[in-house]
Formats: structure tokens, sequence, C-alpha cells
């Protein structure tokens, strides 16, 4: 029986091959009628047989396009119109790619790298070849409605041959934006900046293009430095088993001690060095190709400078033909020259000088990389868009696996997280969220089409730590990118209460100068708040926020809360008791100085525990008794990181750090393979006492009580004293703080029956806190809720201040209707 359906596909369904998709199903089916982009998505007449147009409907949901991400289909069966035939329609194009979600950046195809690699292809080895399944988007958009006129690509006008494929709706390069081939499209150059090279020399023929290739892994395995421009920006590569090469890259770079990511070919040879288990495997494949923390085998061998003194490496998968070609090219060589059980494996760090944002553009590359890079790979496609590689790992978190992001960038942004509140909000206007100073992104609230619908949180990628300029400004030009293509004004403004945070101030600003209105929020509100909204928890939750560094509502450093909060509101339940940081900021460069300033408030200084530490310091030891008996420059933290920090530096484990957050992360590597049974010691705890309010004390500012860790802390010094391994000692330590944090959700469900417990802040970044404390709230009746498409760390802070300041102002229209 022939039948008909109106059906609409809501999602990342345009600019991604889903109308070519659709018609080719029709064909198959021998449906017909008409398929259309739309402004709330792809809309589809199809007439045919019941049993058919079923096929057809399934299809369409558990078979999509690999770059399309389907999130409702809606069904109505209508009259029959009598088609003739199934045709795309092109009609309302403009207006719905004006509201469109743009697709992230998607990684070389099969189907692409099958004629990459075919000598019998018209594009055998052409380093930009791309179909409508795969390639750049979102880092070569100039604007919407997202055609090639509106991109980079402008610059290179299809031939013949290609424009043909990009009009047939039965090739897979049908409406491909950035389609291109030797003949028409960009190519490679290659700058020499050891042999002071000046012009560039380019790959516009395939010979040409492969010398260039070979000259770079030559010049990769004499161990020199390629600076190769990617999707989002430039890379610094060289062989990541030349220990030589790599300090030579440390050396240059100024970056000491940080972690370097790597590239493989596939999962097989990722698993020779690292644990990769389905799931792991599954996002290293994926069309993201994110960088994914693997955990490294006991028997692997490392070159010095690596990854050294941590239990996981960084591993991706070659995302662009370029890397394809470049990663190829260099194992055929190596095998050459070592046998074919080599290892091919090339770094593959960010392309920026220390603190800067990555470099997108080759003159750029020129300057920033000389005496860094000894050659510059390019190419002649312009970069719109500034990304970094997408950071993650897989965790087990009670008896389920998550993935867990640390940096959320290509292949991820600027995919929508939905903002999940308790009212419509669709009659909101548009909101901009400024973010954290470290790790800084923003979001963009844009109001839902309907009332029926929730509004989309744009979260930018990450941009860095905005303290520094480059950085500030390269934040300050991707908020103005994402309101162009969005095409949307701020009318509301959100911002972390942090009196000097550059993006605050600039929301000030702002805010009075367009007379707009501005809600400041409070960094852990914010933090927990980013949970609730990414789960469509509205609260009232046990937050706890642990992390480095966050503005407190007393004027203080806060870092180790335990709040009571909902989406608007939080009230400051309990805190880790306040030790001093002399120096303020030094304490945290030194972490020597911190350890000081915990052993002074403890009374610990005497302990024979703390004789190491204190020689450590030396003068400086005095220094810092001087500054907190005076008050002078010595703030006060209850920060759970910077007690992760003076912990590795009593232990000897991290004195000296080179990189944000290295003394916890070395701390939590230095457990090494100690055995799960290692015997409990009560003498690891944490006290609870109740804190003492002034008449002036609030919900906000002071807490009901305290968590005291003078009694862990010592523990730890009795166990360095008593010659206890470093290993041992850590695991104890570790255990205090998730029993800690197990007794902080008691006391709250006890006191106010509220059973979910939310998680966030940079110190859960920490694998073991994070994989013991979730079963232990399990195992104790406690739902617990976790940041999901965002970082626990400061990265989730500007959703988190969109989900608090459209709650508020739902909230204040309520109240005044």
């Amino acid at each position: 029986m022939v039948e008909a359906l109106d059906i609409q596909v809501k999602g990342i369904v345009q600019g991604v091959g889903f109308r070519p998709f659709v018609y080719r199903l029709a064909k198959k089916y021998q449906l017909n009628g008409w398929v259309l982009n739309a402004v709330e998505g792809v809309f589809i007449h199809a007439e045919g047989e019941a049993n058919l147009l079923d096929k057809f409907v399934t299809e369409l949901h558990m078979n999509p396009p690999s770059a399309a991400k389907v999130k409702e289909i809606d069904l109505k069966e209508v009259p029959l119109e009598g088609f003739g035939s199934f045709d795309i329609r092109f009609s309302d194009d403009h207006d719905a790619q004006q509201t469109t979600l743009v697709s992230p950046d998607l990684a070389t195809c099969n189907d692409c790298l099958d004629e990459l690699f075919n000598p019998e292809d018209r594009r055998y080895r052409y380093p930009f070849i791309n179909c409508t399944n795969c390639g750049p988007r979102f880092t070569i958009i100039g604007s919407l409605p997202y055609d090639r006129s509106a991109t980079s690509m402008k610059d290179f006008p299809m031939c013949p041959r290609c424009a043909a494929e990009y009009a047939d709706p039965l090739d897979r390069r049908f409406h491909a934006q950035p389609d291109a081939c030797w003949d028409c499209g960009p190519h490679i150059s290659w700058v020499n900046l050891a042999q002071g090279q000046q012009e560039p020399q380019w790959g516009d023929t395939r010979e040409a293009s492969d010398a260039i290739f070979a000259e770079a892994v030559k010049l990769l395995l004499e161990g020199g430095i390629v600076a190769v421009k990617g999707l989002g920006g430039f890379h610094l590569v060289c062989d990541a088993s030349n220990p030589d090469a790599l300090a030579k890259l440390r050396q240059r770079k100024r970056r000491q001690g940080k972690a370097f990511a790597v590239m493989v070919a596939g999962a097989a040879d990722a698993r020779r060095v690292c644990h990769a288990d389905k799931a792991e495997q599954g996002a290293l494949e994926s069309t993201k190709r994110p960088i994914v923390l693997l955990r490294k085998r006991a028997e692997a061998r490392f070159a010095a400078g690596l990854a050294d003194n941590l239990p996981e490496l960084g591993v991706m998968l070659p995302c662009t033909p370029v890397q394809h070609l470049l990663l190829h090219d260099f194992a055929e060589a190596l095998r050459a020259q070592q046998g074919d059980s080599a290892l091919p494996m090339l770094v593959m760090t960010s392309g920026n000088l220390h603190n800067e944002p990555i470099v997108t553009d080759e003159d750029q590359a020129l300057v920033k990389f000389a005496g860094i890079a000894d050659a510059v790979l390019g190419n002649n496609r312009r970069i719109l868009s500034r990304y970094d590689d997408s950071v993650l790992r897989v965790v087990r978190v009670g008896d389920e696996q998550a993935i867990q992001f640390v940096r959320r960038a290509r292949g991820f942004a600027p995919l929508p997280i939905a903002l999940d509140c308790p009212e419509a909000q669709s009659k909101q206007e548009t909101l901009l969220a400024t973010g954290s100073e470290q790790k800084a992104t923003f979001t963009l609230v844009r109001a839902a089409a309907a009332d029926d619908q929730r509004p989309d949180a744009f979260v930018s990628q990450h941009i860095g730590d905005v303290e520094n300029a480059e950085t500030y400004d390269a934040w300050l030009e991707a908020e103005e990118r994402y309101r162009q293509l969005f095409q949307e004004t701020p009318r509301h403004l959100a911002c972390d209460a942090h009196p000097e945070y550059l993006a605050s101030k600039w929301a000030r600003e702002q805010a009075q100068r367009n007379n707009l209105p501005l809600t400041e929020v409070q960094h852990h509100h914010a933090h927990i708040a980013s949970v609730l909204g990414e789960n469509g928890l509205f609260g009232p939750v046990c937050g706890i926020a642990f992390d480095g560094t966050g503005y407190g509502a007393d004027g203080r450093v806060w870092g180790g809360e335990v709040l009571l909060a909902n989406q608007q509101a939080y009230e400051r339940f309990a805190n880790f008791a306040y030790v001093p940081m002399p120096g303020g900021a030094a304490a945290v460069r030194n972490p020597l100085r911190m350890a000081y300033g915990v052993l002074y408030e403890f009374d610990l200084l005497e302990h024979p525990g703390a004789a190491d530490a204190l020689l450590a310091l030396g003068d400086q030891a005095q220094v810092c008794d001087q500054m907190i008996e005076r008050g002078l420059n010595t703030p006060y933290t209850s920060s759970v990181g910077r007690l992760f920090d003076a912990a590795s530096a009593l232990l000897g484990v991290c004195r000296q750090p080179s990189y944000d957050g290295q003394p916890a992360i070395e701390l939590e590597a230095a457990m090494g393979a100690v055995p799960e049974g290692l015997p409990a010691t009560d003498a690891y705890h944490i006290d609870v006492v109740k804190n003492t309010a002034t008449e002036t004390s609030t919900a906000l500012d002071t807490s009901v009580l305290l968590f005291d860790a003078a009694p862990a802390f010592k523990a730890l010094l009795d166990d360095i004293a008593s010659g206890v391994p470093v290993a041992t000692i850590v695991r104890r330590f570790h255990d205090a703080f998730v029993n800690a944090i197990v007794m902080a959700a008691q006391l709250v469900q006890s006191l106010y029956g509220i059973t979910t417990v939310a998680l966030s802040g940079g110190v859960f970044l920490n694998r073991y806190l994070l994989e013991h404390a979730v079963p232990a709230l399990q195992g104790n009746g406690f739902t617990v809720a976790l940041n999901r498409d965002l970082p626990p760390s400061d990265g989730c802070i500007s959703y988190g201040q969109a989900v608090v300041a459209w709650a508020a102002r739902q909230t204040d229209e309520t109240a005044g209707k």
C-alpha cells in the first residue's frame, strides 16, 4: 500500500551531506517526493510502499552520514501528492543555513583515504583530499550560510571535474564546500629555516609535493623539528623515539617537564605501547580524532623526555591528508632503516611559544618558529578559526565507563550543549558568558526557536590562559567570530566574580557601555552549575568543587568547597580550613612555599618528617615565616589543589614545577603500581569541625563546617620519618580525600536529605581520586553527576556561568510577572 510521510530531522544535519544521503536512500527504497533544508532541520516528504517507508525511516536513524548527528526524527502521515520522482530542493537554503548548527572539522574518511593512496585515482597523494563526509568545516568558515564563497576555499575556483562532482547528488562530494584537486585546490609549501631558505618551495604537482614530504621525512629522521600546518593551527613535529630531538624541542620551545602527545598510524600501533580498550579505541578512531590519554604498558620503553614519570601517554591518529602522508612516508623510511618491527611515532605538540596561542598562518610561523623549527611545512589554505587538538580520557566510574574531557576543541567545538533549565527559556535574549582566566572558554547561548525546545549553548574551543596578552587577543578574536557566525548580539552578560580577571573586566565594561544586565557568578558555583546544566539537574545537590584557585565570596582564595547548590544559587556548607600561601602566586610556582604554609598552619614545622623539605627551601623558609607573621603578600586558601601541591613538595615528588598542575599530576603518578589491597590506616583522616561565624557572616562566605587536613599531613610526615615508601604514602593521602568526599556527602544528606552529589573542579582530573570517589559515593547510596561534554577544570566555567545567569534571569522575569 502506497503511503506518504512528512519527516523532520533535527540535529547536525546540514552541511554534512545529509540531503544527498536522503536522496540516495529514497532511490534505494523506490520513494518519490523531496528533501529540503529548513530553519528547524531537514524536511522530507516521502511517498512509497509502507514497508519501504519503514525501512527508509529506520536507516535515516541508524545509518546517517558519519558527520551528521541526528537528535530527533518527527513523523507525520499526510495525504499522497503523487510525485513522480525524488528531488533535492534548495529554496530554503539561505534561511536554513543562517541558523544551522555548524559542523566541526572532521578527520579524513576511509573513502578519501582509499583514493589518497590509490595510484589510479586522480587525487592520488593530494594533501587536501576531502568529501562531504570529512575535511575542514569550522576552521575555514568566514560567515554563514556555509557556502564555498564564505570560506577560505573561495580562493580556489573549482575546475570542471570538481564542479561536476559538486553538482551531482549521487556523488559523495555533492556540495562538499572544500572540494578540490591537484588542478584547482590548495597546495603545500616548504621553507627550510635551518638552511636560510627565504622563499617557499611549492608542491603544486604531485612530484613536487612528494619531494617536499621526502625532505620533511629526511629532516625528521635526522632529529630535526618541522612545523606542520594542520586544520586549526600548526603542530611542532619530531621523531618521538629520538631523545636528542625531544630534548632539542623542549629546550627551544621552553617546555620543560610537560608530556608530549604522539601520533601513530592506528589503534594497533597504539596498543604496542599503551593499553587501549574498546572505548579508548573508539575515541581514537572517531571522526573527531582527539588526543586520548592512554595508560602506558609496564613493559613499554619510551625515549627520555617524551612523557617521563607519568602513567599516561597522549596518543592521536592522523586527522588530515597531510598528516596521513607525512606519517606514512616517515613509517616507510623508518622501517627501511630499522626493520619492520620499528614503531613509527611522531610528536605532535601545539605549534606555539610558551603560554601563547597556537600559530595559524605561514608569515607568523616563519617569525615565531625561527630558532624553534628547522623547517615549516605549510600550505596556502587560510585558517579562519584557531583550534587546538581536543584531549580526553576514558575513565571508569563505578560499573561504567565515561569520557572525561581535559581540553575540548577541534572536532567537538562548536557543537552545542543543551542548556537544561527548569522553565521554558525560549523568550530570553542571547547571553554571553565570558568564563575564567585559565583554560579559558566563553559560552554564547542562543534562545530556542520554539517554546518546547531548549536553548543551545555554544561553548567555544579551549583558548588558553588569558592572563597572557596574546591569548587574550585570541579570546577577543574568537568571541567576535562566534558572534558573526551565529549572527547573535548578546543582550545579557555573565562573568566570574573575580575583580581582576581580564574577561570579567571586559564583561563589566561592555555591560556598562551598552546598558546590559550582568550576572557575576562565583567560580565554584559555576563549576557545580556546569554539571547541573549538562545533566539536566536543577538541584539542590551536594556540590563538591575541588580545584586550585577561585575567587571566594569572602575575598579569599577558594578551592576546597562543599556547596548546597541549585542552578540559581548556592550556600557554602563546608570548606577545607584555610592555609597561608606565602608570596601568593609564588607559592603556586614554588610548592615548597605552599608546603611551608601548610606546616606553619598545622603546627608541624618541628616535625622530623618535614626536615628535608625545609632544608630544600633554605633561606626562603625564614622569608615565608616573616611574610605569614606580618601578613605580607600572604593570601589564605581553602584549595585542595594547593594541599596536593604541598604534599608533593614534602615528599620530594615535584618541587620545581615547569607547568600548571605538575606537582599534583606527578603526586598521583608516584603511586605507581601499589596494590589495591593496601591496608588502610586510620592515621590518614580529615577532621570535621564546627566553623565560627561572625556578626557579618552569610551563607555565601562562611560555611557551617570546616575540613581540617592537619591529621592527614601529620600522618604523611610520620610515614616520611619512618621510611615508608613514597608510593604507599601517596596512596594513603589520596584515600584520605576520597573518604572526606564521602563524609561531606553523608553530612549533607543527614542534615538536608540531599542524595545527589555533583563533582567538578580541576582536582577531579586526578584519575585515582575520581575512579575511587564515585564508586565510594555510589556504594553509600548517592547518585553522582559529573561533567560529560566539558572538562571538570576551568574549561567548564563559562558554561556554568551561563546556566546560573540564564536560570537566574528566568527567575527574575517570572517574579516580575
